[in-house]
């Protein structure tokens, strides 16, 4: 009896030997330290299970360690060359409208002098006085006086007595001063001498163009310029009367 059972218990080890193992091999990215310290720990296979790994496995293995990576699809954008940007056209002159005024462009002779509060022009070829008051920075009112000055008349007042520092204007100039008391408060003492000199003139005529294109010129809206001494451009505006420092 006891022979018995030791065949039939041989013979069931013999088979349970025998019944092929299945053995997953899995990849994965490359663990951290700490995780491949925990796989060994908890994968430590005996060295009897190591021997029964069978050929067929470890060529599979080894095909799978050695299989080329996968190329990785990349796509480069063509080089485009740059479109080149065809140089601007010349500008041409926007055509004057019909019957416009040729601008006026003229030297002429002028005399100048500064005043506390502006200044004054004399304007030889029209003989007239130009008195600029100072309303703000660069800006101010322009009011036209003729010139009625004559050798005859005398240069200054003497028992007019200005401040230190300060002059009397003298022969057009003085007498348009004296004369009218609003330009004597507006302008206040002269703070240099009178000095002559030549000037660049010109004058823009104003006016309307129709639908047709034609200019109408329309008097007093013009404007008028005139440089100082230093090059300072002023412009002298008809329709509402001031000037102002260029255009």
């Amino acid at each position: 009896m006891r022979l018995r059972l030791s065949v039939l218990l041989l013979t069931t080890l013999l088979v349970a030997a025998c019944q092929p193992q299945i053995i997953y091999v899995v990849f994965s990215p490359t663990p951290s330290p700490e995780v491949t310290e925990a796989v060994s720990l908890s994968t430590e296979t005996p060295a009897a299970a190591t021997a029964e790994v069978t050929p067929e496995v470890t060529a599979v293995v080894q095909a799978a360690t050695n299989a080329p990576p996968t190329p990785l699809e990349v796509t480069i954008d063509a080089q485009v060359p740059p479109t080149e940007t065809p140089a601007p056209e010349t500008p041409s002159a926007t055509p004057e409208p019909t019957n416009y005024p040729t601008p006026v462009f003229q030297e002429i002779l002028v005399a100048e002098q500064l005043f506390e509060h502006g200044r004054m022009f004399w304007l030889q070829p029209i003989g007239q006085i130009w008195v600029l008051v100072v309303t703000s920075e660069g800006r101010g009112t322009w009011t036209v006086y003729d010139d009625t000055y004559t050798e005859a008349d005398p240069d200054n007042d003497p028992s007019i007595v200005a401040p230190e520092g300060l002059l009397q204007p003298e022969r057009g100039f003085g007498k348009l001063w004296r004369e009218v008391q609003q330009v004597r408060d507006e302008l206040g003492w002269a703070v240099t001498p009178e000095f002559g000199y030549v000037s660049r003139y010109e004058f823009h005529a104003g006016g309307t163009v129709n639908n047709q294109g034609v200019f109408t010129q329309i008097p007093g809206t013009g404007y008028h310029v005139l440089f100082s001494l230093y090059g300072e451009q002023f412009r002298f505006n008809e329709a509402d009367s001031t000037w102002q420092l260029g255009i």
